[in-house]
């Protein structure tokens, strides 16, 4: 599908922690069964402050899964001041103050890691961490060690300030794309404190079949999820791996969703938006298409999602 035929549908769309609270898990559902869904705030870097957390709250989501990194809607070096004040009008639109993107690694990046303790007295939740890049010299047991040193010192630090650091299953070549290496990393480590944000998307490219299995060792780490969805198809005599609106692709969600209830995983869902939509999708400032395509996508892919979640609970 390329933009025009998505934008036309969009726009046809937008008309017509265990028990102590990290990890929200059920033994069973009851009334409604619906998962808080944030927004990526990747997706509206067009906009500032106020008009993204209006645009955000209108459109149905629970909160904003807020950019704290380089060219976000929050730099780093500027936590302090800015995000503060992201915080108070995403509060101001009965936003909740949850998750946010950062790119800390380890304890020793001082101005990454005085930007989570900013998020931290501000009530955020939980965060997604950076990338870890996998030392070519090495084994796999000396990366390994090397990062789960890392990941063990940022372990302390989110207990100390109450926060969840969450890493991110990123197909490619980044530590922890292959979910058993992230299973391995994360074993022993307080699942209140250190865990995954699960994405199905990533896991599928790079895990095929075998995905499932992954789920499975990595079930007790995971609080939040990422959600978006794909199609190999061939472009130029290659294949590549392309990204389509909720529920257009490969991803098998019934199958996903089920699992994820048979676990008691109730996570909290970064909805992301990664197919053509004017840079908008790549974290533009500005863009090439009208903002209420945008803001179609939005409510479209909010709307599946739930369609979808709530399918794999019919009885």
């Amino acid at each position: 599908m390329n933009r025009r035929d998505f934008g036309k549908l969009a726009v046809t769309g937008a008309l017509g922690l265990a028990s102590g609270g990290l990890v929200n898990r059920v033994t069973a559902a009851s009334g409604n069964d619906r998962l808080p869904v944030y927004l990526f705030s990747k997706h509206l870097q067009f906009l500032n402050y106020a008009d993204m957390a209006a645009v955000t709250a209108e459109h149905g989501f629970e909160g904003l899964d807020l950019t704290v990194r380089p060219g976000g809607h929050v730099e780093p070096e500027r936590a302090q001041d800015d995000l503060p004040r992201a915080a108070e009008v995403m509060k101001s639109n009965g936003l909740k103050l949850e998750m946010l993107v950062s790119r800390v690694t380890n304890v020793d990046d001082a101005v990454g890691i005085q930007s989570l303790k900013t998020a931290s007295a501000l009530g955020f939740k939980s965060y997604r961490m950076g990338y870890y890049k996998p030392d070519a010299s090495g084994s796999l047991r000396d990366n390994l060690t090397r990062v789960r040193s890392q990941m063990s010192g940022l372990a302390a630090f989110n207990e100390k300030y109450g926060l969840h650091g969450a890493y991110q299953n990123h197909a490619g070549q980044h530590m922890g794309s292959f979910v058993t290496d992230l299973a391995d990393l994360l074993d022993g480590l307080d699942p209140r404190w250190s865990g995954s944000q699960y994405d199905i998307r990533h896991a599928m490219v790079d895990g095929g079949a075998s995905w499932p299995l992954g789920l499975r060792y990595l079930k007790d780490h995971i609080k939040t999820v990422a959600i978006k969805d794909f199609v190999w198809t061939q472009v130029g005599g290659q294949w590549k791996v392309i990204n389509v609106p909720l529920g257009e692709g490969m991803v098998d969600f019934d199958r996903y969703f089920k699992l994820l209830r048979s676990y008691g995983i109730r996570p909290s869902v970064s909805l992301h938006l990664e197919y053509d939509l004017g840079g908008a999708d790549k974290g533009s400032r500005t863009l090439t298409i009208p903002k209420r395509e945008v803001y179609a996508a939005m409510k479209r892919d909010l709307s599946r999602f739930h369609e979808l979640w709530e399918a794999s609970g019919a009885k």
